[in-house]
């Protein structure tokens, strides 16, 4: 069958879904469920014989909607904050994994930029940072401890404050998207370009390692944290520009939806960042290698399997599942 003949055969159907999904028609589980095995089985036939189409990205999101519809109604029975971690943001990670590309491009290019101009503009760095910061982390390398900024202040003071700024970094990031992801380009590229900037000045010091050991402790979250928050500004941004079949209000209420689902995610990681720092990283001058190397490490790999592995794992069940119902 041509692909024209069977948008054309399934047009009506298609729309009943999104009605589903929109609230619009009203629909029990039962139902839902029903018409999630049938979108099921357009996907397939779509994927088989249209595999590059973009019936296929539209089916797909169908899909998904119609799951996490279902899934909520089950979903009420249970512990909502439990289950909102488990399934529901991992099914969103999954399916808008894209963006989480464009975040990493960013991020990572921005900070080779930060790198360069650090490297090859001497006063990059106090442009950036400030005379202020430079002069004090100068005079700490030399007292033999460059990350001695973060022993200042008390220990749950610090947290408190940290944590208050980190979250409203990363609001910043998620709520610009609202200017058609521009805003968060920006101010992701600031975020990435001032921590390449920042990095290499403590290479340039010959006390790079030590700057891994004490930023790095809370960093790996943290920054991982704000790359996702990208991610779900870009999401916010895209749902405005492209609304694909949608109208531009319903993408643009679908993708705040999901976004902001996805920003709210990484509000623990956040949280233990700001901990990490308030009462953690002060001791990483004293800390064995090892240990210090372990907390990255460790903190690293949880949110890195949480973002980047969990939601093809959970993705993964789902599409078993509804083999199951077929």
């Amino acid at each position: 069958m041509r692909e024209v003949a069977f948008i054309k055969q399934n047009k009506e159907k298609w729309l009943e879904f999104e009605l589903a999904i929109f609230g619009k028609a009203k629909k029990n589980p039962d139902e839902l469920a029903n018409l999630y095995i049938q979108m099921m089985n357009d996907l397939s036939y779509a994927q088989t014989y249209y595999p590059k189409s973009k019936t296929v990205i539209y089916l797909n999101h169908l899909a998904s909607q119609i799951y996490q519809k279902i899934y909520k109604t089950k979903r009420a029975e249970k512990n909502r904050f439990f289950e909102f971690f488990k399934t529901e943001v991992p099914l969103l990670v999954y399916d808008y994994r894209r963006y989480l590309l464009y975040a990493f491009v960013l991020f990572f290019a921005t900070v080779a930029i930060g790198v360069i101009s650090a490297r090859y503009d001497h006063d990059f760095v106090r442009l950036i940072l400030g005379d202020g910061y430079v002069n004090m982390t100068l005079d700490n390398i030399k007292k033999g401890n460059p990350m001695a900024v973060y022993g200042s202040g008390s220990n749950w003071g610090s947290f408190v404050g940290i944590t208050m700024n980190n979250l409203y970094v990363g609001a910043r990031c998620y709520i610009w998207g609202l200017f058609g992801g521009i805003g968060t380009f920006y101010i992701s590229s600031q975020n990435g370009i001032m921590l390449g900037a920042f990095q290499y000045f403590f290479f340039e010091q010959n006390v790079f390692w030590k700057s891994v050991r004490g930023i790095w402790i809370h960093g790996a979250m943290e920054i991982f944290a704000i790359v996702i928050e990208t991610a779900a500004g870009f999401i916010l941004g895209a749902s405005i520009l492209f609304p694909k079949t949608f109208s531009r209000v319903n993408s643009f209420k679908i993708g705040f939806k999901n976004s902001f689902k996805i920003f709210l995610s990484t509000f623990p990681f956040t949280i233990s960042a700001g901990f990490l720092e308030g009462f953690i990283t002060r001791y990483s001058i004293d800390m064995p290698n090892w240990l210090s190397s372990f907390i990255i490490l460790f903190t690293l790999g949880i949110i890195s399997f949480y973002y980047l592995v969990y939601p093809f794992i959970v993705h993964k069940k789902t599409q078993q599942l509804s083999a199951k119902l077929n």
